[in-house]
């Protein structure tokens, strides 16, 4: 169908609505209306196959035929989505997953409907495979004499297969009403690729194998604060990484963090920062293989890029595309963008948690000759650029960003601690000479840490700085700024980034589900473990139904903003369950050891 067509049936809905579906290599998002309306294919930065949640071309459907009402689940421990409709005739549950193991040419989309013991289920299907946007040529179906369909649409081939009975309408889709007996489920399996594709799938081998794959990687994290959330969120950091690879900041692009903004970026790209934040929170005890991947990727970028490193990459280690404007409606209140301007910026926080991340893999004894050189020329890019201006953690224009220089102090003494090869001497020698210049600088008359050395104000991101291990909790800067942060940041128990040109909270953007985390870790580590455990529960609820969330939160409409699922956040989320965990209930005392 065209997105007109489609537009009518299919609006879209509001961000917590949505459940993920993601193999590794691709992520596509789904409604309530069983409507797949988002998917790149074949791989995460390619172009989607489905926009239709962007205003432009493609969906693929599985709605029940009767009125109902919605609800859903994940299987526990996995990215398996059980689409659940409760009709005025009889309950329908769609299985829905991407195929594991995944292939990074060839995406396969199961979906199996299931029919109550009762009553039949009656769905319409719909399939617009619309590649580029729909930017691509009109799609071409030819149906064989096995009643499978071959779709090219672009330089995309497709194979759907348990439709046979489909017909193509006049507006371009191809449409199915069926009916699946009481007590029986129906197939349907999607295939797409970007060349020739292999023997059809069988469903129940697809099935098997992917159900073993999620219950193979997926701990059960039964000591954490929050096992199933735990769960979760490794579940959908493992589906936004690539085997063996990096993992992407989100798996959209161009959802608005504010309307009417222009605030719309495409996150399907490796942010160094984030990734080690994933790394990070997959050491805090066993070491998880996410950790590795993060290792890896990290390492390889390092060693490749020395000097100029940035803070982005594509999944095949490449530098993001230049941001462009594609002319559709987009998501309500957004712009449509591919690529990012963070390719030309240079952002000295992340240096600090890549140091981070080489730490907590150093404490496992993960690391080998290739990570020890990478670490050491991530120490070098330190020591020569720490004085100059930085984009820092948000991003902004270049200036001398205070938790840039805190994030690097953290890091150069952690490896320092956890890494034999290193040279300590060194190490804590430039972490100390960081220090002193940024007390220098930036610290205000009241001792709080300001934003930046000309830039007066506190700024969330400054809670890491304890966190992290660059200075004591029990420090006067500790406590001087996490008070600052909970009288001039906090609305409501979210926590925002820094106040925006004196504006009041919550008018010029959402709050920061990572910062609230943040405010989390930032408590327990003062001993508070009654405010730590408040402030884990308050933001881990601001999720939908699927669990999921995204960067920002609107406190006043309790509303997700920005590109969804957002990677750090449910690594900050996965750390905040583990480290809390340690500690026990809050009726059990304290913190335990970092």
């Amino acid at each position: 169908m065209s997105a007109g067509d489609a537009g009518t049936d299919y609006p879209p809905h509001s961000l917590r609505d949505y459940a993920l579906l993601a193999d590794g290599y691709r992520g596509a998002l789904i409604g309530p209306r069983g409507d797949v309306s988002f998917l790149c294919a074949p791989t995460w930065d390619s172009p989607p196959v489905f926009s239709h949640l962007l205003g432009g071309g493609g969906l693929y459907a599985i709605t029940p035929l009767d009125t109902f009402v919605w609800g859903g689940y994940y299987e526990p421990g996995s990215l398996i989505w059980r689409s659940r409709w409760m009709t005025t005739q009889c309950l329908i549950e769609c299985r829905e997953a991407l195929a594991q193991p995944a292939d990074p040419h060839r995406l396969v989309l199961l979906r199996r409907i299931q029919a109550s013991a009762r009553q039949p289920a009656r769905v319409e299907v719909r399939l617009d495979v619309a590649a580029d946007f729909g930017r691509a040529a009109k799609a071409k179906a030819h149906r064989d004499d096995e009643g499978r369909w071959t779709i090219t649409s672009g330089e995309l081939r497709c194979r759907w297969t348990g439709a046979g009975d489909a017909r193509v309408t006049r507006a371009g889709p191809l449409t199915l009403h069926l009916e699946v007996p009481a007590g029986a489920h129906h197939d349907l399996v999607l295939e797409v690729g970007d060349g020739e594709l292999p023997e059809p799938v069988d469903p129940d081998s697809a099935w098997a194998s992917t159900a073993a794959h999620w219950r193979d990687i997926v701990p059960g994290f039964e000591q954490s604060a929050a096992p199933r959330d735990s769960r979760h969120a490794y579940a959908v950091l493992r589906g936004m990484t690539v085997p063996g690879g990096g993992m992407v900041a989100a798996a959209t692009l161009s959802l608005p963090e504010r309307a009417e903004a222009g605030r719309n970026y495409d996150y399907r790209y490796v942010w160094l920062r984030d990734q080690a934040y994933a790394g990070i929170a997959a050491g805090v005890d066993e070491p998880l293989p996410l950790l590795d991947e993060a290792t890896a990727f990290t390492t390889a970028r390092v060693l490749e890029h020395a000097g100029k490193l940035a803070p982005a990459y594509r999944i095949d280690g490449s530098l993001p595309p230049k941001e462009e404007v594609i002319d559709l409606p987009g998501y309500p209140g957004g712009q449509v963008k591919v690529g990012n301007w963070v390719r030309g910026q240079f952002q000295l926080d992340g240096c600090g948690e890549m140091l981070q991340l080489y730490a907590t893999a150093g404490r496992h004894d993960h690391l080998g000759s290739d990570d020890h050189r990478a670490l050491t020329a991530v120490v070098d890019t330190i020591d020569k650029r720490w004085t100059a201006p930085d984009a820092g953690v948000w991003e902004l224009d270049n200036a001398w960003w205070t938790q840039s220089r805190l994030a690097c102090v953290a890091g150069l003494r952690a490896v320092a601690g956890a890494v034999g090869a290193v040279d300590a001497t060194r190490v804590l020698g430039l972490a100390d000479a960081i220090m002193a210049e940024t007390s220098k600088r930036c610290l205000g008359h009241d001792g709080v840490w300001q934003q930046a050395s000309d830039r007066p104000g506190v700024d969330a991101s400054l809670l890491l700085a304890t966190v992290r291990g660059a200075l004591a909790a029990d420090d006067p800067r500790s406590l001087a700024t996490l008070q600052a942060v909970t009288d001039h940041l906090v609305e409501d128990g979210y926590v925002y980034r820094y106040a925006v040109d004196g504006q009041p909270l919550g008018e010029a953007e959402g709050a920061f589900l990572m910062c609230g985390f943040a405010m989390s870790l930032a408590q327990s580590c003062a001993g508070n473990t009654v405010e730590a455990y408040r402030w884990f529960e308050r933001q881990r609820a601001a999720c939908g139904p699927a669990g999921l969330l995204s960067e920002e939160f609107d406190v006043r409409q309790r509303q997700l903003r920005g590109n969804l699922p957002q990677g750090f956040v449910h690594a900050l989320l996965l750390e905040c369950s583990l480290r809390l965990g340690r500690s026990g209930p809050p009726s059990q005392g304290g913190f335990g050891s970092r």
